[in-house]
């Protein structure tokens, strides 16, 4: 009964999702912040380059008060993850993207969060207690930031972790904690920044 009851709630929300507008997608965006996170199946996707859609561009205002703006980012590789405060693997793996983003800020390239649930005290205390140097973009309340990903390689699963090539383009996405396979991300960065831009 258990195995019925898990299919049915599994086809309901594969039609919902189906079904999803961008407004209906806007509005998940918002649920109540204590809400379960949904955790992928450490599920690599690797586009290559002739298969590329346009340019991702996404814009907010971080933590600090800046503004980002992935325009202003052209010409180099950028690290995109989507977390929450209260999302357990985005806890574990928080340390590991520090750290990855300090190596290869030497190499020039950009670490950007987008947060999807949280205010921006809870936000600038998490930095603190893990580590966290790279700006987030506090994206709770109106969601543009989220939207802008929500074409064929849009996060599935909190945490997500997207890497953009130097155009801008989806060249990878991670659906699920990087820790425990950060070489997979190291190595979809070190691609990106391997390629020649046309």
């Amino acid at each position: 009964m258990r195995r019925i009851l898990r299919a049915a709630a599994a086809v309901a929300l594969a039609v919902a999702l189906g079904g999803c507008t961008l407004t209906s997608l806007q509005q998940s965006y918002q649920n109540d912040p204590n809400a379960g996170y949904v955790q992928g199946q450490t599920g690599i996707t690797v586009v290559q380059p002739d298969q590329r859609k346009a340019p991702v561009e996404f814009s907010g205002t971080t933590e600090s008060g800046a503004q980002f703006d992935s325009k202003s980012e052209l010409g180099k590789v950028v690290v995109v993850n989507f977390w929450y405060v209260l999302c357990p693997p985005c806890r574990v793996e928080a340390s590991d993207l520090a750290a990855v983003a300090a190596e290869y800020a030497k190499k020039g390239v950009v670490f950007v969060g987008i947060n999807t649930r949280d205010d921006v005290s809870s936000i600038t205390a998490y930095d603190e207690q893990f580590g966290v140097k790279y700006p987030s973009i506090v994206d709770a309340a109106s969601g543009a930031a989220q939207l802008a990903f929500s074409g064929a390689y849009r996060p599935n699963a909190t945490p997500t972790t997207i890497v953009l090539d130097r155009e801008g383009r989806v060249a990878a996405r991670i659906e699920a904690t990087v820790h425990g396979q950060l070489s997979n991300l190291t190595s979809l960065i070190d691609s990106a920044l391997a390629e020649k831009t046309s």
